[in-house]
């Protein structure tokens, strides 16, 4: 029975319409803004149906209730959780400022600017976060929507975008975003850039004539862009995790991204260090060069190496045979570097020393994930 189910399952995988709905479902999970505008929808359609359904006056303003809907769909579940608190403050907030400004004053252009004003120093307190900004929009509505009853306009607005807030968390809940595939095709992107960096130096020093120091700055990758992305994507799969009903199927590999994302920022420092270094003292406008013709090549073979290390890294580590390859070749570079040191009196060859010393600690982080991800699942 389990074969004959095995084959069937195989043969609709097979088929036309099992490819498509398996590419479907691929972007899908590589879209999460898809999923969120999903859920951002049906959360606004069932909270414009509360506020119709609510009694008077909430409903006389159901457009209100999407509004808070929208809110609590737009991030993961803590962070929609903590963001409608956020937009709840800042519109009792902002009510509060036009109430206040109104005993004062009458509607008009002059309350317009006080209630405007007080609100916009008011929207930049730091624990209204990203939704200091609805304390405007409440002082706003309250002060030329609810003239008529402000009372009651005050109770219903802020009513239905608590409502809508809380329908939108609910659906937030049901279907939990774990944007962990994104995440992953991030990490991926940000270790073949560092890997692709690398090659280019290699490349470089066994070039037949030395780059210059322009030469080398076209040789030079944009990697901070992508370490930034990188860093977003897995702070963002960190705090998806939290209060995630879905999360404990995937513990393991979220534990996996945050070390490989930590890994990968370290490469990427010392891959930046040592770029540095060689641009600025390895280069033919120098009228003495950091390592020479002698260091050169085993230089190239070592970095070659570390590429390769870095290109092999996954979830379950790096490759046990391309770090073989990256001790061996650092060992041969640094025996280089003593040989030729001892045949030299008149120059110290701190960069070659210091690029032996960015080559071990490489070596040394790879190595130490290998042991960290490459335990059973």
């Amino acid at each position: 029975m389990g074969g004959r189910l095995a084959r069937v399952t195989q043969e609709a995988r097979r088929s036309r319409a099992g490819r498509l709905t398996e590419r479907a479902y691929r972007q899908w999970v590589l879209h999460p803004s898809w999923a969120m505008a999903a859920k951002g929808a049906t959360a606004a359609a069932l909270a414009w149906f509360l506020g119709l359904l609510a009694p008077a006056p909430f409903s006389e303003y159901p457009y209100y209730a999407p509004m808070g809907a929208v809110v609590a769909t737009t991030g993961t579940l803590s962070r929609s959780a903590r963001e409608s608190v956020q937009a709840i403050g800042a519109i009792l907030i902002g009510a509060a400022i036009a109430r206040g400004v109104d005993l004062v004053l009458d509607p008009g252009a002059p309350a317009i600017a006080i209630a405007v004003g007080i609100a916009l120093l008011a929207s930049g307190w730091r624990r209204l976060g990203s939704m200091g900004s609805w304390a405007v929009t409440s002082a706003l509505f309250v002060l030329i929507l609810g003239a008529g009853d402000p009372a009651s306009y005050v109770g219903a607005y802020a009513g239905l975008v608590v409502a809508g807030a809380l329908v939108g968390v609910a659906v937030n809940f049901a279907f939990p975003p774990l944007p962990l595939t994104p995440s992953e095709l991030v990490l991926d992107r940000l270790r073949d850039v560092l890997a692709e960096q690398l090659e280019a130096l290699a490349d470089g020093l066994g070039a037949d004539e030395l780059p210059s120091q322009d030469e080398w700055a076209q040789r030079r990758r944009e990697v901070e862009p992508t370490l930034a992305q990188a860093q977003e994507a897995v702070s963002r799969s960190k705090e998806a995790v939290r209060a995630n009903r879905r999360a404990r199927r995937y513990r393991d590999w979220t534990t996996s991204q945050v070390r490989r994302g930590g890994l990968l920022h370290t490469l990427a420092a010392v891959v930046d260090d040592t770029t540095r270094l060689v641009a600025e003292w390895e280069n033919r406008e120098l009228d003495e060069v950091a390592l020479g013709p002698p260091l050169r090549p085993p230089a190239a073979r070592a970095l070659t190496a570390l590429a390769a290390a870095v290109r092999s890294l996954d979830s379950d580590g790096t490759d046990p045979e391309a770090l073989t390859a990256l001790a061996e070749a650092t060992d041969a570079f640094h025996d280089a570097v003593r040989e030729t040191r001892g045949r030299s009196s008149n120059q110290d060859y701190f960069v070659a020393g210091a690029i032996v010393l960015a080559l071990r600690r490489s070596r040394r982080a790879l190595a130490t994930e290998v042991t960290t991800l490459g335990e059973p699942r």
